[in-house]
């Protein structure tokens, strides 16, 4: 079956699902203070999306490179480095004292997370080949723990008035320490998997990167992925702006907006496997969009906190299998590494979980949050017509 033991499988699953969880804490470790870090710093919407950029230019450089990381040092070295860099660069990111501090810091995050990101995406196709059955929806659901637990944590430091910088220095040690708990992710000549323990289409004619086939198949996956991480990037970066400053929640209560789709997407993907197994990605992936899409359509018009943090939730549920099984379908591409095939994935599904929320708030700068925060919804509703792309790549 497989040339490495069970019990490295084993201790490599439970490694990469804490680099997954390690990954969502320190991404999220910071939402829920954002509107915080915004008045402390006096800046405008339009000038917190200018910030925001700085996070989408870091992942963009750090994603053009994974590839070749991965096949320079292995995938476990890189999810170990990454990881550890954007755990740390949480304590610039508490510390800025104007707009380009700030740009900077989140630059420095972006870049260790596309790293990361690649990387452990790529150490999970190859947990999953060994193990012969999905697992990647359960990883992401570590993911999203990871990003319902740092949600709750900042809001729960908001809310006792924890300065900033202190709560985001104490989680950048934390988190640093945790991520040791991974090292017994597979080494890097495990990244390369033998023939014998390919799927049935791995053992087809090798397809280079570049040919037409593979590269359109990937190009969908990419917008699939953009559609839905443009709306995770809003949920996160604007969800507790919109609460507090439209909505008049407090600041804790600001929190509970990203948390409540946390949840549901945890949910949502720990379910995910045995949902999709059943069912087929493509009619699982139009199902949870639509629920998105008229979830948060619903929550907005609504105009009411509670209404807003179940349209939220929602969203954070239609969307939850949409990342795993974009990721896993690239990642078992036919002839294309599973590294390369994800690390070009992410490099547009990124650009909306980072460069989306930019965007959203050059839009309410023009039309106001609420209609801005209707985009996702939009695009989560264009998944509907795109699902068809999962099926041609994942077998």
């Amino acid at each position: 079956m497989v040339t490495q033991t069970a019990g490295a499988y084993r201790r490599a699953r439970v490694a990469v699902t804490l680099a997954f969880l390690v990954h969502g804490l320190v991404g999220s470790a910071w939402v829920a203070r954002i509107p915080q870090i915004k008045e402390s710093l006096g800046l405008s919407e339009g000038a917190l999306g200018v910030a925001l950029l700085g996070a989408p230019v870091g992942v963009v450089a750090g994603v053009r490179f994974a590839g070749r990381c991965v096949a320079r040092w292995g995938s476990r070295d890189v999810s170990l480095a990454g990881g550890a860099a954007g755990a740390l660069a949480l304590v610039p990111l508490g510390l800025a004292w104007n707009l380009g501090s700030l740009i900077v810091a989140l630059m420095l995050m972006g870049a260790s997370l596309g790293l990361m990101d690649v990387a452990m995406n790529a150490q999970g196709v190859v947990v999953e080949r060994g193990y012969g059955r999905p697992l990647m929806s359960g990883l992401h659901g570590s993911y999203s723990v990871g990003t319902l637990l740092g949600a709750l944590v900042g809001a729960g430091a908001a809310h006792a008035d924890v300065p900033v910088a202190l709560h985001l220095a104490l989680m950048a040690v934390a988190l640093t320490l945790l991520l040791t708990g991974a090292r017994g992710m597979l080494d890097r000549a495990a990244d390369a998997v033998p023939e014998s323990q390919r799927p049935a289409a791995h053992s087809e004619t090798i397809v280079k990167p570049g040919d037409r086939s593979a590269r359109w198949t990937l190009a969908m996956l990419g917008v699939i992925g953009l559609c839905s991480f443009v709306g995770e990037g809003a949920m996160a970066d604007w969800s507790a702006v919109y609460l507090r400053e439209y909505l008049h929640a407090s600041p804790g209560a600001a929190g509970l907006g990203y948390a409540g789709c946390a949840v549901a997407m945890t949910v949502g993907r720990l379910a995910g496997d045995r949902v999709v197994a059943r069912f087929g990605p493509v009619p699982v992936l139009r199902i949870g969009s639509l629920v998105a899409a008229i979830g948060l359509g619903s929550g907005l018009l609504a105009d009411d906190p509670v209404a807003a943090v179940a349209g939220f939730t929602l969203f954070g549920l239609g969307v939850a299998v949409v990342a795993p099984v974009t990721f896993s379908a690239a990642g078992n591409l036919p002839g294309v590494p599973a590294a390369t095939g994800i690390s070009r994935v992410t490099a547009v599904g990124y650009l909306g979980l980072l460069g989306g929320p930019p965007v959203i708030g050059f839009v309410a700068e023009g039309v106001g949050l609420p209609w801005a925060l209707a985009v996702p919804a939009v695009l989560a509703g264009a998944i509907v017509a795109l699902a068809g792309a999962t099926a041609a790549a994942r077998d």
